[in-house]
Formats: C-alpha cells, structure tokens, sequence
C-alpha cells in the first residue's frame, strides 16, 4: 500500500486539542416528513406575506427574515405534506398555459400558482452544540431562496442541481428551528414538464468541525488480471477554531462487509476553516467487479482520528469496473464488448409528477430492464441522486447530462458541481456537456466551448469521456471536436461519412426513435389526437424503432443508440397541441403501461424469449375487414392462425418484426412459433366478453411500514373470465384503509384532463377591520350583539403593541371574516394566537373559550353559528406591553383555516388499464384498496405493511 498527502503539512509545536463529541460522529437524517406549504406570488408582496417588506430586511441584516421567512411566522393554516412534493402535478390544465409544460396553470400567465411557501418545525438537541449541522437540498425547481429562524442561508437558482447549506450558528440548540424554504417556478429550464417544488429529498447532516465535507471522497481504481488499484482522494476540512492536528483510516468492504483493503495515514494538520485533500492507493485482489448483471458495489469507510478520538466517519459507495469507448468497436464494460441498449427520461411520472419517490425509481428501472434497457441517458439534466444509486444497485450505464452549455465561470460551476457529486457511481460512463444547441453547434464558437468544457471535465475526473449530442450539425463545431460523438436522428446525415472524416471519435445514437404512439391504439384518430402504435416513420422524417435499431445494430464503430424516449412524460405533445397534454414518443405511456414497441425492443436487446401480437382482437363493427397484425418475436419463424385458420409460416429477419393482413372475425389469433424447425411457443390474443368487474394487481403484497415504500398498482376492466377489456374506459372511484395512502393515479392517455392528485383545498381566512373599546366602556353582552355599531369606535391591531410604560386595560376588540357557501362546506379551524392576558374568544355572539391560558390553541368553529358572508368575532383581553420600544409583541389573534374534503379518488381506465400508487404512512397492518365501477364487480386488493425501519429522519 502507498499513502501520501497530496499537500505538505506543517507541524506546529504548540497545539490546542478540539473537543470531540462522544456521541456518533456523523448523523444523516431524512428531512421529508411533516413540512407546511402554500402558496406565495411572485410580484405581490401582500400574497407573498410582505416578505422582504420590512425596514431592515433579509439582505440588510443577519436574522432579519421577515413575513413567512420569520421563525415566529404562524404558518398553522398551511397545509400538511410530506416531500418529495411537485405543486405543479397538482393543478388544472388550460390551453393558455405552457405547452411544454404540459399545459399546467404554472408558469407564464399565472403568478398565483407560481410560488410556493415550505416550512418546516424541527429541534436540535443541545448535545448538538458544537457541530456543523448543513441541511442538504436534492433539487428544487426553482430559484429557491432558504432562511433558517430568521436566517437567510442563501439562493439556488438552478431547478436541478443539489445544494446544501451550514447552519451551525443559525440554530437553537435544545430548542425549536424553522426552515423556510420560497420556490418560485415562475420561469422555465427547459422545453419540457418540469414540475414545481421541493421535488427531491432534503437531508439534515451532521458532523464534528473536523470533517470530510459533502461529496469528499472520489475513488478510482485501474484493474491489472487479478488485481486492481483502487485510487482513494479524501477531503478533509476543518472547521475549529485553531488548527487541528488528525489520521485518515480508510477500509474497504465488499458487499458482503469483508475488508479487502486498508490503511492508516501518517499524522496531518489543517489549518483553521481551511480544506485539504489526501491521497492514497490500496490494492484489492480478485476484485469483483460492478457490471450489468452483477452490480457488486463496495464501501471505502473513511476515519478521521483527533488526538486518538474519532472526528468523523464518512462511508463512500463505489465499484470497481473498466470501462474503454473505441471509435472502431464500441464500448466495452470490463473488457466485453456491451451495445448500448439505451433510452432517454425525464424525472416525471403519472400522478406524482416529478415529486418520485425511490421506490418508483426501481419500479421505472425494473420496467426497462425487462425490456433489455442497459442505459439510461438523464436528458436533459443532473438527476435525482436516488436514480443514480438504484443505478448503481440494479446495474444500469448512466448518461449524465449536463443542464446548460456555458464557459463563463458561473455557468461551468454547475458543470463542476455535477461531477463532483456523481463521480463515485460506477454506473455513470460517460459526461454530457451539452444537447442540441442549435445557436452554436454547427460553427467554430460550439466547437471552442465544447473544448473548453471538455477540458474543465478533466480538471474533475480523467476517467470518462465527455460526449454532446448533436442534432442538425454532423461533422463541424461542437461535433467535430467532443470525444464521443453523440447523433441525434439519422435524418440528419451520415453516420458514416461522419466517422470516416472523424475516425479518433467514438459515437453513439443519443436519441434516436422518436416514434409516436398511442398505447392500445391501432388506427390514428386526429380527432381525439390518438396515434396508432404500430412502429412506422413518422411523416416529419423521424425513424422508426426497428429502423433506428438496425442501423445502429448493424455498425460496430456506434456504440448503441439510446432511444427518445423510454416514458412518456407531459408536455412536448408532438405533434399535437392542447388538448393533448403528454408525449407520445414513450416505450412506455407515463403509467409505465407497456406500448407495443416495447416487445420489438425485448426480442432484440433481451436475452429472453419473445412472442408478441398486436394490435387487440376487440373490433366490433369492422367485421370483414382487413386488419394489419404483426408480431415481434426473436424465433426463426412464426405462423400465424385467425380462429383456426392459417395465414402462413413466415421467417424472422434480424432486428425485424412479421406482418400480416387479417380480415377481421371475432374469435382469437394465434401465433405459433418455430426455432431450429421446431414449435417452441405459441401466444393468443382475443375477443374478450363484455366489461364484468374491476380487478387490480400490484407490483408487490408486502411493502415496508416506514412512510416511504410504494406500491404500483395496476388496475384492470375485465370480463367474466378475468381478461383485460382493452376498449374499457370506465371510471374507477378507489377507497383505501389502513397504514396506507394514494399518492397519485394515472392512466396513461395523453389527451385526459383528470386530476392527477385528489387533495384537500386549504384556504386561509384573516381578520379584518378590527375596532376596539374598552370593556368597562359597554356591558359585555351589548357588545356581542352581532348588530352592535362599531361606527365610531378606534382602529385596533394595527400597529406592534403597547408602549413600554402604557398601563394596559381590559379591552374588546371587534372584528369580522367573511365565508362563501363552499367554505361552509369544510372544516373550520380558528388558528389562536393571543394578544393579551386571559382571552375569551366569541363568534357571532357565541362563546369559543374564554379566559386561555396558553398563547397557541386550536379552536373548531361549528356551522351552527357561522354563516356564509360576514361573520363577527370578539376578543377580549389585557393587551401586552411591549417591554423595549424595539420589541416586538403580537397584535394578531391568528387566522382561520377553512379546509374543504377533496373528492374521492378516481379515474378512468384507458384502453383497460390505470393506475394508482400507494405509500406507507407509516406502522404495521393491512392496506385495503377497494375500486369501485357503476355496474361493475367491485375490486378489493390488499397489501400487507410490516414493521420496518425507513431512513433515520428529523424529528
């Protein structure tokens, strides 16, 4: 083994020892559960709760967060929810809005709904005091702004890029914190639906002063035969408040927790607030190595030791493979040849939208992998890290793509922050700087960025090439200069003159495809804006599937193609416009629901046996008629029977599929199939009876109890015998009881405007026109009489209290609030905060409470004595002096939250199929889904909840 420091250390002869906690060096809590959220406004600073109003603001002094940015903000009208959380999935559709954003109402036209108000109460025990506590943001879409008790930390424009922030000093150790989080998704990335919110995981992180900071380590390794070196970089920063004297120890464990390797530095120092990195080499014997069918990972344990106490212990996932991109043949993993078998994705799914939990992650990734998908391009954007690592666990190649072409230094940031933080994946093999940047790509000024950034790649790491995918600009530019040449559409040129005139370069399809199809739709219907799933050209020039594959299949210098898209996803309704709202280039529909050009794709990328008929056998009313049936299958010959009756022996070609014309006549189809001369299968499809009863499937019967499992469920039409209907369209209500709730439902058809999210609507209802007299002024009851005149009486509750010295009165205090019909139709809950000694509250005449004694409470109102218009409300108390005149007393006894019953659950099936996803709420116990159809059987499913622990999490 060889260690050595990548600086020269110091030694000083005079030293003084930090303390070292005794409790766990490094803590990682999950801090998605239990946040507050509503909405804010981009322009209006009275919705936007007057923040940044005040005379000294957020950005003129420390602590001076105001509004909802303050800590004693009451935010107790919010509503409840757990992240990850996508606003955007939440609203209507309108053909005024964005149609690259799936016509959502967020974005350009509707301010209202494009800022969004998160905040979240959590406490720091005061054994904490003296650590460096950051709170770790995933992604957030976009340009947030975070403030901690009052603090502001700091802005993230970007919607995609991880970012986290110390809060050490903001912080109330022993006692209660806020975090407000302002997201305002006004303006868009993309050209693409990109959601709104707080979308991916926040994390609360906490270590000694001596520490690797986030995304510290970066491992390499180079495998020689038997053995591989594995190259560890650890960073180091100390936070003290002196300089600091310490030893690394790193282990490595394989997955099964054997060390394989270690080793112990020599004694380092670090100087106060400064950062350094060490590195080392170990050599790890009969290495297994990471690859698609064997993603074995392992673990570096990295110690960092402080006058003999552990200062931290950072754990880094890694995996040791080779990876080699050849201009001539391909790309290898490992030393075997591998043809990429990709797709393209955006982070979007039916009913959640972007706001994916990690177990629809795997479940999206199974459905590729299936399919004999081994890459993954992340287009066009830094992923979610949960992709990454369930990558890295199921064995699947990433493209990691780069959001935004640029060389100014702001701009390559995002760039560095990208690699930085995605490096230790093994299942990342290669970098995307950019993807069709028609402005530049085709002249020397693409060509000097992409050779700037490609260059600033290697400052990061050496050990991938960088690629650009390129669309109408083959052979100058940004193309004639990237390592890895990535061909957007062969309609644009010659993949082949392109690599004679650039012979160095490796290549591969990085979209290619970009069919478009309606799944269960067999004849293009431009009216309802269906398109038939056959996989045939696209009259704009855009191949088919099967031509795209044989091209790239059959050129050993490409290494794969990566298709456009493996889901569909909202917006970009090519080549319609409203009312469609989502793509139709998916293998699969936003449900993951299977088009049929994903068994095309499964006879030629999977090792598995394929036999696969389409179109359905369901066409009542075209009886006689021809009926264009094909079938995808990877045997030597197939035979085709309609109710008995041949059609002939046809033989497959490679990378091809087989057709017949067949005149329609309910009964079935049959395929036989042939390999080496003999029947090795056969496949049926057909008429099925009339719709009986709801049946529902899911993905798995046991998830875990710990509120972040899921489980897909599949829902069906079906006959009498249990076959898919797949003409149903049929509106299913769903019920569920138990450790269990729907966190979205879909169906997959690209022009339905149904609801994605049934939610409880939160509406806050303040005070207005308060007036006040003094109570030894009026009897008490003249004054609850609704009708008494408050003409003539002073103002009150305008102003922050009391001066200091005032001699305080029992006073009443006259207001009003104003309900709509439909607001009586809710719960209605007076959020109290007093403004005085012993209050007594009263609504219309009618006692609340009287005389409280504690500042917060909770108080339902009943609509016996509430009516629709204005209503009257009267406090009674002592108001408070302000002890200081700068202090700051309430004068605001809360607000009203109206909470309105959102409609059961729901939706229609599409072509037979929907779909509904459930998570844990937490605990043990049986989840029953119960789906319900006029005139049809109802469907029960349940899934059983175990006890298990999730992510260690925030109090």
């Amino acid at each position: 083994m060889k260690t050595h420091a990548t600086k020269k250390i110091l030694l000083l002869l005079f030293l003084l020892v930090p303390f070292l906690s005794s409790a766990a060096p490094r803590e990682r809590l999950l801090m998605d559960f239990d946040w507050k959220f509503t909405f804010g406004h981009p322009n209006d600073v009275e919705k936007d709760f007057n923040v940044g109003t005040s005379y000294f603001t957020y950005l003129a002094k420390a602590g001076y967060g105001d509004g909802a940015a303050s800590a004693d903000f009451d935010d107790r009208t919010w509503r409840n929810l757990d992240l990850p959380h996508d606003w955007a999935a939440e609203m209507d559709f309108s053909g005024n809005a964005s149609h690259s954003h799936g016509y959502k109402k967020v974005g350009p036209g509707y301010p209202d709904n494009n800022v969004g108000w998160y905040r979240k109460t959590f406490s720091i025990p005061e054994s904490d005091k003296g650590k460096r506590v950051f709170l770790e943001f995933d992604g957030v879409f976009r340009d947030s702004k975070v403030w901690v008790n009052g603090f502001y930390c700091g802005n993230e424009p970007s919607g995609y890029t991880s970012f986290s922030y110390d809060v050490s000093e903001y912080l109330n150790y022993g006692g209660d914190n806020v975090v407000a989080v302002r997201v305002d998704a006004s303006m868009e990335e993309g050209w693409f639906y990109e959601g709104a919110g707080i979308y991916r995981h926040v994390w609360m992180t906490k270590v000694n002063p001596l520490y690797v900071p986030q995304y510290g380590t970066f491992v390499t390794s180079e495998v020689n035969d038997d053995e591989a070196v594995v190259t560890t970089r650890v960073k180091v920063e100390n936070k003290y408040l002196e300089d600091t004297p310490f030893i690394i120890e790193n282990k490595i464990l394989s997955a099964e927790g054997e060390v394989v390797a270690s080793g112990t530095s020599d004694e380092f120092e670090l100087g106060s607030m400064h950062i350094d990195e060490y590195e080392f080499e170990y050599n790890v014997e009969n290495p297994r190595l990471w690859d698609l069918d064997d993603p074995h990972l392992y673990e570096l344990v990295t110690t960092i030791r402080s006058n003999g106490e552990v200062a931290d212990v950072y754990k880094t996932t890694f995996g040791i493979r080779t990876i080699k991109w050849d201009p001539d043949k391909g790309f290898f993993l490992n030393g075997r040849h591998v043809k990429i078998k990709g797709t393209n994705n955006h982070q979007n799914h039916a009913g959640v939208g972007t706001a994916i939990p990690d177990g629809l992650h795997e479940w999206r990734l199974k459905q590729l992998k299936e399919m004999g998908n081994n890459a993954y391009r992340t287009a066009h954007y830094p992923p979610t890290p949960a992709l990454l690592e369930a990558c890295d666990r199921m064995g699947m190649l990433v493209l990691n793509e780069n959001r935004l072409m640029g060389t100014t230094d702001y701009i390559r940031n995002y760039l560095k922050r990208l690699i930085i933080r995605d490096r230790n994946h093994p299942s990342v093999v290669l970098w995307s700087i950019g993807n069709e940047e028609w402005m530049i790509e085709n002249g020397p000024r693409g060509a000097m960025m992409a050779e700037n950034m490609q260059a600033y790649v290697k400052k990061f790491d050496t050990t991938r090439p960088v690629n650009a995918a390129v669309s109408g600009a083959w052979g100058a530019g940004i193309s004639s200069v990237v390592e890895v040449m990535g061909f957007n559409y062969l309609r644009h040129g010659s993949t082949d003159e392109h690599h004679k005139k650039f012979p160095w370069q490796a290549s591969l399809g990085t979209e290619q495809g970009s069919t478009n199809t309606t799944r269960g739709i067999y004849v293009d219907n431009q009216e309802k804006q269906y398109l038939k799933a056959y996989d045939v050209p696209t009259p704009s020039g855009f191949m088919s599937i099967q031509q795209g594959w044989q091209h790239y299949a059959d050129r050993d210098y490409l290494a794969g193609m990566v298709i456009w898209t493996g889901f569909d996803y909202r917006g970009e309704s090519t080549p319609f416009r409203y009312p469609s709202v989502l793509s139709y280039f998916g293998m699969f529909d936003l449900c993951g629901f299977p088009k049929d050009n994903v068994w095309y794709l499964k006879s030629w990328w999977s090792d598995e046996d394929v036999l696969h008929i389409l179109p359905h056998w369901n066409w009542d009313g075209r009886e006689g008629e021809e009926i264009d049936v094909w079938v995808y299958s990877n045997y030597d010959e197939v035979e085709l029977f309609a109710n008995g009756k041949s059609f002939g022996r046809k033989k497959m070609e490679p990378y091809s599929h087989l057709e017949w014309k067949v005149p329609y006549k309910s009964g079935e189809l049959k395929a036989v199939a042939y390999r080496d001369g003999k029947m090795r299968a056969t496949e049926i499809v057909e008429t099925t009876g009339e719709v009986a009863k709801v049946t529902m499937v899911s993905d798995k019967n046991i998830i875990k109890g710990n509120r972040e499992d899921v489980a897909m469920v599949t829902v069906q039409v079906t006959d009498k015998k249990g076959r898919v209907v797949p003409t149903a369209n049929r509106n299913i209500t769903f019920e569920i009881e138990g450790p269990g709730k729907i966190i979205g439902v879909g169906n997959g058809d690209p022009t339905s405007h149904e609801k994605d999210r049934f939610i409880d609507t939160y509406k806050t209802v303040t005070f207005t026109n308060w007036k006040q007299t003094l109570a030894t002024e009026s009897g008490i009851s003249q004054v609850l009489n609704p009708d008494f005149d408050v003409q003539g009486l002073k103002d009150a509750l305008n102003n922050d209290g009391l001066e200091p010295g005032t001699e305080a009165q029992k006073t009443v205090f006259i207001g009003q609030f104003d309900l709509s019909e439909e607001d009586l139709s809710g719960d209605i809950n007076w959020m109290f905060r007093s403004i005085g000694d012993n209050p007594s509250l009263y609504v219309n005449g009618q006692l609340i409470a009287e005389n409280i004694s504690e500042y917060e409470k909770v108080f339902h109102l009943k609509e016996d004595y509430l009516k629709a218009g204005i209503n009257r409300v009267v406090v009674i108390a002592t108001p408070y002096v302000k002890e200081n005149p700068w202090s700051v007393v309430n004068t605001e006894p809360g607000k009203l939250q109206v909470v309105i019953p959102a409609e059961p659950w729901q939706r229609k099936t599409f072509n037979g199929l929907a779909q509904v996803i459930i998570q844990s709420t937490g605990g043990a116990g049986e989840i029953k889904l119960i789906g319900n159809s006029d005139g049809l059987k109802t469907g029960e499913l349940v899934i059983e909840a175990v006890e298990a622990e999730g992510s260690p999490a925030v109090k």
